[in-house]
């Protein structure tokens, strides 16, 4: 083992400083992922309890240590049930992103016998409706999933696997509908369920989001699908990925989003983070009222 320097009674080696650098990469990871939700403070509580388990460890006060050490036993079973949908959309997180996902290079140098499917198709029907409910200020959810079918999502609603149709989605989210009340999964060019539930974001949120929109966001979260939403108090548009949000849309805008979704395009850096955006709408108000 390389030796770099020695701090007191402490030998540091390289080995050390990488190990080091990756547990920050990793709790900075995990910061950025419960930023905002009230996890971030029970988070925060146990690793400052753990950092002190490790100080009086070391300072060796045995008593503290025992007590302590118990706790840190009990703490991690308590911190997998308190902290299950983080671990989950973490796992999610990390399943986009490996080396088998279905945008890797890798894997499709492993597989390459399978040809990758295109999840294109014709989007008109859903700018042509989203045209339609804003104008009559209805308020509308659509998940466009490219991936997967997202079926657990499908299923906590009414299945269609209807062809997708202006006339249908107009008709869905119609007020006197009983399907109205909930999201739409469209996948690969079908309306696959209606009247679905999506999982509600737990981070703080701008104050004119209202449900519709936190739900909108806990779903692009939570999977790797785009969300649209029609506000029924404005008729705006807004679109949700990856936590992050695009509001007040042309549909000119909305197309070009959707196709590239679709064609597998990278979208991060044209999404805002909700803290970003929040600070840009206040920054806004205030100057509208200065003028």
């Amino acid at each position: 083992m390389s030796l770099l320097f020695k701090i007191g009674f402490l030998d540091i080696s390289i080995v050390n400083m990488i190990d080091i650098a990756l547990v920050a990469a990793l709790l900075y990871q995990v910061y950025k992922l419960l930023k905002g939700s009230v996890a971030i403070k029970i988070f925060i509580g146990f690793l400052s309890l753990y950092l002190l388990y490790l100080l009086v460890r070391a300072l060796r006060m045995e008593l503290l240590s025992a007590i302590l050490g118990q706790f840190m036993g009990v703490g991690v079973i308590a911190a997998l049930i308190i902290f299950a949908p983080e671990i989950r959309k973490f796992l999610l997180i990390v399943g986009r992103t490996s080396i088998f996902s279905d945008d890797n290079v890798l894997k499709d140098f492993l597989f390459f016998w399978r040809k990758k499917e295109n999840s294109a198709f014709n989007i008109s029907p859903i700018i042509d409706a989203s045209k339609v409910l804003a104008g009559s200020n209805i308020g509308a959810l659509m998940v466009i999933s490219s991936n997967t079918e997202l079926k657990f999502y499908a299923e906590s609603g009414d299945i269609l696997d209807a062809e997708l149709s202006k006339r249908l989605l107009i008709s869905i989210f119609n007020k006197y509908s009983p399907l109205h009340d909930g999201a739409v999964i469209i996948h690969k060019g079908r309306i696959k369920a209606a009247r679905c539930i999506l999982p509600v974001t737990e981070r703080e949120v701008p104050a004119q989001f209202g449900l519709r929109h936190r739900a909108a966001i806990g779903m692009s979260e939570a999977t790797d699908s785009l969300v649209l939403v029609v506000s029924e108090e404005t008729g705006q548009m807004s679109m949700m990925k990856n936590g992050k949000v695009l509001h007040n849309l042309s549909f000119q805008e909305i197309r070009e989003i959707i196709n590239d979704y679709l064609n597998n395009e990278d979208l991060d850096d044209r999404f805002e983070n909700l803290s970003e955006y929040d600070l840009t709408t206040k920054r806004n108000l205030a100057v509208s009222g200065k003028s």
